[in-house]
């Protein structure tokens, strides 16, 4: 079995700064996880099956094509304590854009339950230490940006324990780039 996640990716720079924070409250998957917010959580897929992985793919192709970029902000600091030990930083905006998302992808071959109601963040302090995440919660109480969402991705849990994207899928169509030539 291989797992893999979907994702929108947090881009630069204030995806290298929040991944910087998380490693400087001491979270030891900082290095593992790039910054995002999870459309799929872990799910595990047939490591043989290559017409599930290409199912899958072309699942997620449609779900993003009948999507559209969206602008994204995120602003201060939550926590899903008690019932789980993370700080997060806020979305503020594209929420609902974001579970339109979330929804579409865990559809189809992606279906799934989960283990709770699904909640766009951006995690940056897990199963630390109380004071640890009350630090974490305070030092971006105050923290805001905003890009826009163009695309999300397709993650894969390496062996090694490190998330790595696999191939991006752009929405409402193709990732921008230069047009093939015509051929007629």
């Amino acid at each position: 079995m291989r797992t893999i996640g979907v994702a929108v990716a947090i881009p630069e720079p204030y995806g290298g700064e929040l991944q910087r924070w998380r490693a400087a409250f001491g979270d030891p998957l900082a290095d593992a996880i790039p910054t995002h917010v999870t459309l799929l959580p872990p799910t595990q897929v047939d490591n043989d099956a290559m017409d599930t992985m290409d199912a899958i793919e072309r699942h997620l192709l449609t779900v993003a094509e009948s999507a559209q970029p969206f602008t994204m902000r995120l602003r201060g600091t939550a926590t899903f304590r008690p019932v789980s030990p993370v700080v997060f930083v806020a979305v503020a905006e594209g929420i609902s854009s974001c579970e339109l998302l979330a929804e579409g992808v865990r559809s189809g071959p992606l279906r799934r339950d989960l283990a709770f109601p699904y909640h766009p963040h951006v995690t940056v302090a897990h199963d630390l230490p109380h004071h640890v995440l009350d630090k974490a919660y305070e030092a971006l109480d105050t923290y805001t940006c905003a890009f826009t969402v163009q695309t999300f991705s397709l993650f894969e849990h390496g062996t090694d324990l490190v998330w790595r994207p696999q191939r991006d899928f752009a929405l409402g169509g193709p990732l921008p780039g230069p047009v093939p030539p015509d051929e007629s």
